[in-house]
């Protein structure tokens, strides 16, 4: 027999070849496994922070804010104008939600634009208790965005997203997610709530309210004549012309 057989050393070489390119095969799948196990281990430890990061906030409605004239901090339109209406509201009232996403539009349009009309929110519970903790954090996380310009847009952003009375609406991550959706400085906003830096400004509001002798919540002044409850539009209307009027005769 030949020592160098061609058809012999060709056989040795294909089973080589063939073994060569199963450990390959064999190298690429346990590479593919291996990433397999590390993307489920990453997926089981992370998703559980994510999962309860999502559960404190929850959705979010967004909107778009209304316009509001001459806005500065919780107020709107002409200090000088000859009538002044303030509203005396809890961010968890539904009848202060209610006056806010119809009927206050309607005053904003007919008297606020047009220099007759200045408006001031006040936040407000009697002995400063409110309808719960997430009442006064709600309206501290307002004032806190009035620092930026952003009341009223954080106003809107607030009653758009209540759906009851102390069922987490308000939480501090929800409060900030607010924040950032409307593009506030975060830094500035966190020290402002965490600090209660407005704390006198709701104790003041309180004691306005009581002293003009404000019961429930909404409640309103107008030119200090006070008006309880979100009333219709009407209502409004007629005490807003019968203040105008008695300005226009001093």
């Amino acid at each position: 027999m030949r020592k160098n057989d061609p058809i012999r050393g060709s056989k040795h070489q294909a089973a080589r070849l063939n073994r060569s390119r199963r450990q390959q095969r064999q190298r690429v799948i346990n590479a593919f496994i291996f990433a397999g196990v590390v993307l489920l281990v990453a997926t089981l430890l992370i998703y559980p922070t994510v999962q309860r990061s999502f559960a404190n906030v929850g959705e979010i409605v967004q909107v778009t804010p209304d316009p509001r004239p001459m806005a500065d901090f919780n107020a709107m339109g002409d200090p000088n104008a000859p009538v002044k209406m303030e509203e005396f509201s809890d961010f968890q009232c539904p009848y202060c939600k209610r006056f806010s996403d119809q009927t206050q539009k309607l005053i904003v349009e007919q008297y606020v634009a047009t220099g007759k009309v200045y408006f001031v929110y006040i936040p407000y519970g009697p002995s400063g208790r409110f309808l719960g903790p997430e009442s006064r954090d709600a309206s501290m996380a307002a004032f806190c965005a009035g620092d930026q310009g952003m009341f009223w847009e954080y106003h809107d952003i607030i009653f758009a997203n209540h759906t009851g009375e102390n069922v987490g609406d308000y939480t501090e991550k929800r409060l900030e997610a607010f924040a950032e959706m409307l593009g506030l400085n975060m830094d500035e906003f966190r020290a402002c709530t965490r600090g209660n830096q407005h704390e006198q400004l709701l104790q003041a509001g309180i004691d306005q309210g009581l002293a003009a002798g404000v019961g429930g919540t909404p409640s309103f002044l107008i030119n200090g004549k006070l008006i309880e409850g979100a009333q219709p539009y009407s209502v409004f209307q007629q005490e807003i012309e019968a203040a105008l009027q008695a300005a226009n005769s001093n």
